[in-house]
């Protein structure tokens, strides 16, 4: 192992291979993965993260504020 670094929107761990060229692979693939703490507890039993919903309600909130997303923009009901 040489580094890891944030590349390519992830976390990527970088390795010389047999020739010597860099290379480099996700760190969930390895053994250098840390889970995240809400996921390993989860175990399976929640679709969503509390953080991310809340990004997603920010998200739509943007969008109707824009526009994107108004109610009634095609008769539909708020969101």
């Amino acid at each position: 192992m040489v580094t890891c670094r944030h590349a390519w929107g992830e976390d990527r761990v970088y390795y010389r291979d047999a020739e010597g060229k860099l290379r480099s692979l996700p760190t969930a693939w390895t053994s250098l993965f840390v889970p995240d703490p809400f996921v390993a507890l989860a175990a399976g039993r929640s679709a969503f993260r509390l953080e991310d919903l809340r990004g997603l309600r920010r998200l739509l909130d943007v969008l109707c504020e824009d526009g994107g997303l108004g109610a009634g923009s095609k008769g539909e009901e708020d969101v």
